[in-house]
């Protein structure tokens, strides 16, 4: 079916008025009307203004629970190769979606419905894009997107129990012209200059199990559509001209390999049988393709594999290569090929590198082991009820739990699939037919680097069970040579990554305080930092970890440099000797941030200097962003960007057009398109309008502070909507570690983050985000020496109310909210969310989601203990909200949920009762069936009711709900619930 896409002038269409020339960024916005100028400060060094204010009438309505449902987020944004044009995902809180795409210069843009998106956002604001369900074709002609089912289709399908698939909508964007296919799982272009667009059918309830799908060529000229039937698996190569398929049928009479050249449409035939194939996959660079081809064993329900290979595909003699465990010399015995690994072709051809696996020895019977996680109705939940296990077999329902293991039962059960598909990598040399195992018993994870000359092994054998208790992820690192599999030890005990170079030659390791590079072609090894001006050591992470490096940025291309950052600066480093080179220059005088490099080619290989290089720019103590740019050639950076404000950056491929956003607290990351130096930007997105509608936040000022062990620390203060000087507010209080960098972080109202400072501040309230350092053996002391006078700073600027401030905070900030439940009556109302309470019994439970000991979180993570609770008993106690719930004044909400796998439900139910029999003032909020946060739509609005609700008496004076006073018996909470659901959600 075709269609026009209904075409509506650019939001708004750019006109003159967006053309500007400006000396920062905020100047152009302003005079584009597109933000208010900036409010002046307050007299006191202590506070600073950051961002601009938004003035509002005093009739705007606050927002509310009833108005959040049609916010809007922009996702999944992409920009064409040439810079022409820029298209996205516009999705509401609740409902149906639209894909947006518009000439990123003067032009219309067009919409298109696209239903109810499931999946993450997945959006990395510092990186490129993401291959996802919004593409623009290599060329700029085409656009391809994905559709789902509209949300009224969700939910009666939901009733009905029926499935639904997705579809994909193809776009000519010269014209605006539209296609649309049902029930397709998948599209991709094919090439950069695409003849089709390639789409795989989902199969429909009742189709043949086993089966393959229709494969759908496009061809986005004619329009003509030509089907390949019973489809398993396809590939296309590098430049998109040949793919590659295997068919699968359920008689298995049709099952093969086949190829087809998109430019001439000639199909040939590679290979053909009645047995499965599996793992199709073509060279990263050039023409040659492998695949496994299975034998399955009925006896054992096990298949063995032979790899085949083809390499000359484009010259008309093509070679075949068989790979079979039978007759390859040296092919280790008792092994086999493994399904879960793709074969994979060296770069000179002389190799074909496979996995290795051990094959049944008998026929699995099908039964899993029982689950070792605590069943409802104990602490810990994790299950909605134990399984029923009777009748199963005759084999006992044990679970045998060994002090040696290295992994515990939990954990194994956690990664049983993982471990299932395990595989050894192995290399055959196709020269002579002989086979080297390259992974052992001993160096069971083998990573080929680039050229697949050399490779890296890693033994953990000898640290495996202390790095299970103490997080030191210790492992034994090798320089393996490819062709014959011999390791020699590199590295003992290394506890951070090693980076080998994008031509395969080298390896980039941190040691002793310095990084160094050892050489596979002469296996020598130097130091590339001693003696350099500056260190590479991570002085200001304060986890219980010895001398942490600073991540490096990456290699250069030609694989003769390195780039690192020394938490202030971007160095260029030469590893064969010569002088390093600053290229940021002043970042650590002038108190700016280099952290990220941005807007570069996903597919480059290393850092490449003779294309610009760009990276962000951050200012510590400012929280000013901004980005810089270093021309070939240079040795030191530009300034593109620098603005009260946080940006995220992409830049077109070929050309120097970027488009960005610019954010703060109170201006949503609207997207702009910008070309050379940013000088003239155009407005590409508005996507939530009407904000203007709605009281909000009058801005966000920097609050500097001294904590009690003397560190100079900031806190993030967000203005209520309609502030007047002079007058203080109810505040509530947000911690979790370092939080003075969201200075500029707009918060997209909802009700699915149960405190969104957009809405509290749209209501009245101020919102401080402190800043919180830590001491080692004391996390939850650091809390009260740094948040306490977080608030009293705060106080002094005349904003915060010092007799209504409320506290909350989410796991770690959950823990430090309930130790300061004890430690202080600042606070006239506190909600701690899924908080750590007692420090002696978390040591040694387990983080149900992976299965591992909370063990390594005290000692490597964010507990910041020396040793165990034995070891350092009186720091444990004394950071334990649980032993000193005597002292609690302050009433108290707490959540936490039977199936939290990240802080065990034990701790807020003991918590709980500690309270209780204390005679505090205390409700614990336990949603049935959800884990350590909330992800049921309908739980996560009731928390955020409750919260406000429970603000709103102890900050604002409201009445108080009958939840909090009165309690609600089991019997009744079906009627609560039912009363609260018809109640009107609108606040005051």
């Amino acid at each position: 079916m075709s269609s026009r896409a209904s075409v509506r002038s650019a939001c708004p269409r750019p006109s003159p008025s967006y053309r500007v020339r400006f000396a920062g960024l905020t100047a152009a916005l302003v005079a584009a009307g597109m933000l208010a100028a900036p409010a002046a400060a307050q007299d006191g060094a202590a506070v600073r203004m950051a961002g601009s204010s938004s003035p509002r009438g005093a009739a705007l309505p606050p927002l509310d629970p009833s108005n959040l449902a049609d916010w809007k987020s922009i996702r999944w944004q992409q920009v064409s190769n040439d810079g022409a044009w820029f298209a996205y995902q516009v999705v509401p809180n609740e409902g149906d979606a639209e894909v947006v795409v518009r000439p990123t210069g003067d032009g219309e843009e067009r919409r298109f419905p696209i239903g109810e998106p499931s999946g993450p956002a997945g959006f990395n604001p510092f990186g490129p894009a993401p291959r996802g369900p919004v593409a623009l074709s290599g060329d700029g002609r085409w656009l391809a997107f994905t559709t789902y089912p509209t949300a009224e289709a969700a939910k009666k399908a939901k009733r009905d129990k029926k499935p639904l698939h997705n579809g994909v909508t193809v776009v000519e964007l010269s014209t605006g012209e539209a296609r649309s296919f049902e029930r397709v799982r998948g599209h991709e272009f094919a090439g950069e200059s695409p003849r089709f667009l390639v789409l795989q059918r989902a199969l429909d309830e009742g189709e043949a199990a086993g089966s393959g799908a229709d494969l759908l060529l496009y061809e986005l000229a004619t329009g003509l559509v030509t089907t390949v039937g019973s489809v398993a698996a396809y590939d296309l190569d590098e430049t998109g001209r040949w793919i590659a398929w295997t068919t699968e049928t359920k008689d298995r009479v049709g099952n093969g390999v086949a190829l087809r050249d998109l430019g001439t449409d000639v199909v040939r035939t590679l290979d053909s049988d009645t047995k499965p194939y599996t793992q199709l996959a073509w060279a990263d660079e050039g023409l040659a393709l492998a695949v496994l081809r299975g034998t399955i064993d009925t006896t054992t329900s096990d298949t063995s594999f032979v790899a085949l290979g083809w390499t000359g595909l484009d010259r008309g003699q093509v070679r075949t290569v068989t790979l079979d465990p039978a007759e390859a010399r040296g092919f280790p015995t008792g092994l086999r090929i493994s399904q879960a690994a793709a074969p994979e072709w060296s770069d000179d051809r002389a190799a074909l590198f496979v996995g290795l696996t051990e094959p049944r020895t008998e026929k699995d019977s099908g039964n899993e082991r029982p689950d070792v996680r605590p069943a409802a109705g104990t602490p810990g939940a994790m299950q909605s009820s134990p399984p029923d296990l009777s009748g199963e077999d005759d084999l006992p329902t044990l679970v045998l739990w060994h002090g040696r293991d290295p992994r515990l039962q939990s954990q194994q059960q956690v990664e049983e699939s993982r471990d299932r598909r395990y595989s050894w990598l192995g290399a055959f040399r196709v020269a002579d037919g002989s086979f080297a195992r390259l992974a052992t018993d001993e160096i069971r994870e083998v990573d080929l680097l680039a050229g697949e000359r050399y490779a890296v092994g890693y033994d953990q054998r000898d640290y495996a069970l202390r790095d299970a208790i103490d997080g030191g992820r210790r492992r034994d690192v090798y320089a393996l040579d490819a062709r014959t599999g011999e390791a020699t030890l590199l590295l003992r005990a290394q506890r951070w990554p090693v980076f080998p170079s994008p031509d395969g030659s080298k390896l980039l390791y941190y040691t002793d305080r310095h990084y160094h590079v050892y050489d596979f072609t002469t296996g020598r090894t130097r130091s590339i930092t001693e003696g350099l001006p500056t260190s590479f050591v991570d002085v200001e992470d304060d986890h219980n970890v010895e001398d942490p490096p600073l991540a490096p940025m990456g290699w250069a291309a030609d694989s003769r440099s390195v780039v690192l950052n020394d938490d202030w600066d971007v160095w260029r480093v030469p590893v064969d000797g010569g002088a390093a080179v600053n290229l940021t220059v002043d970042g650590r005088e002038t108190g700016v941030r280099h952290p990220r490099r941005v807007a570069y080619d996903p597919e480059e290989k290393g850092i490449d200097f003779s294309k610009p290089v760009y990276f962000t720019a951050y200012g510590e103590r400012t929280k000013k962003g901004g980005l810089e740019r270093l021309r070939p050639g240079q040795r030191r950076t530009e300034r593109l960007l620098w603005d009260d404000a946080s940006f995220s950056v992409q830049r077109a491929r070929d050309t120097e057009t970027f488009v960005f956003a610019r954010e703060t607290f109170v201006t949503f990351p609207d997207w702009w398109a910008a070309r050379g130096s940013f000088t003239s930007p155009t407005r590409l997105t508005d996507a939530n309008p009407q904000q203007a509608d709605f009281a909000w936040s009058a801005g966000a000022r920097l609050v500097d502070y001294v904590s009690d062990k003397g560190d100079s620390l900031q806190a993030a203060l967000f203005l209520p909507a309609d502030y007047q000087p002079g007058q203080s507010y109810p505040t509530v209080v947000y911690i979790y570690e370092k939080l003075s960098q969201n200075l500029h972080s707009y918060s997209l109202p909802n009700e699915t983050r149960a405190f969104n400072p957009s809405v509290y501040t749209s209501r009245g309230y101020a919102v401080l985000m402190p800043d919180i350092v830590y001491t080692i053996n004391d996390p939850g002391m650091s809390a009260v020496w740094c948040v306490i006078p977080a608030v009293h700073a705060a106080i002094a600027t005349g904003v915060v109310d010092e007799a209504h401030v409320g506290l909350h905070g989410h796991s770690w900030g959950g823990y430090q909210s309930a130790f300061l439940l004890t430690q202080t009556d600042l606070f006239a109302g506190i909600v701690s969310g899924a908080p750590l309470t007692d420090m002696v019994s978390m040591y040694s439970s387990i983080y149900w989601n992976t299965g591992s000991a909370d063990m390594a979180i005290f000692e490597s993570s964010q507990g910041r203990f020396k040793g165990n609770f034995i070891e350092n008993y009186d720091a444990y106690i004394r950071n334990s909200p649980a032993f000193h719930a005597d002292h609690a004044t302050t009433p108290v909400v707490l959540l936490h949920n039977e199936k939290d796998g990240a802080v065990d439900f034990n701790q807020g139910i003991t918590f709980f009762n500690t309270l209780r029999e204390l005679e505090k003032d205390v409700v614990l909020l336990q949603y049935v069936g959800e884990n350590h946060g909330l992800r049921e739509p309908k739980n996560q609005k009731d928390y955020t009711g409750r919260m406000m609700e429970f603000f709103d008496h102890y900050l604002r004076g409201a009445p108080a709900p009958d939840w909090w006073t009165q309690g609600v018996p089991r019997l009744e909470m079906e009627d609560h619930l039912k009363a609260r659901q018809k109640k009107p959600r609108a606040v005051s």
